[in-house]
């Protein structure tokens, strides 16, 4: 019973971040604030929409609960919100807030493709956040065992007995996009 109720536990993770990057794409794409500050950033680094699409890039909203909230509406528990990190606080009474608010968002995918977190860069100048927010490890989530892009990058480093390591997120899109997979 145990063994079966982690097992559902990390499948529910695993829903509710699917669901995190189809809305986070989503605001990306069609909200106002996604397109003028995170479709822009991501233009002007460069990529193209081909590229952007791919590796599922989005926004999130620069708003304490939009995500949170959305999810909860969608039947999303909170609990599951809280142990991927998409969310923090909730203590009693309080509601959650968003992790990745105001951020560029890069979901991080398993060889197989699962998405099991991501990471968040905030583009205002700030002293006080950090430029770089990531998912904490969870149930779901070991960031020692997982590699930014490989699922992308499997095909190519089994045909060509080869494989580059990039620092950064965008560093590997951009090799991506350079043709270098």
């Amino acid at each position: 019973d145990e063994e079966r109720q982690a097992q559902n536990d990390r499948e529910s993770m695993f829903i509710v971040n699917d669901y995190a990057r189809d809305y986070f794409v989503k605001t990306l794409h069609e909200n106002p604030e996604g397109k003028a500050i995170g479709l822009s950033y991501f233009k002007e680094r460069g990529f193209r929409e081909d590229t952007i699409r791919k590796f599922q890039l989005g926004y999130g909203l620069d708003e304490w609960s939009a995500f949170s909230e959305e999810a909860q509406k969608r039947g999303f528990k909170k609990e599951f919100l809280l142990k991927t990190g998409l969310s923090a606080g909730g203590e009693e009474g309080k509601r959650l807030t968003d992790r990745f608010r105001g951020r560029v968002i890069f979901p991080v995918h398993t060889i197989s493709g699962k998405v099991v977190a991501f990471g968040g860069r905030i583009l205002k100048k700030s002293d006080k956040l950090a430029k770089y927010v990531n998912s904490p490890e969870s149930e779901v989530y070991s960031k020692s065992r997982e590699l930014y892009g490989i699922f992308f990058a499997k095909g190519a480093i089994v045909k060509a007995d080869k494989c580059f390591l990039v620092e950064g997120y965008t560093d590997v899109i951009s090799m991506h996009q350079a043709g270098v997979e």
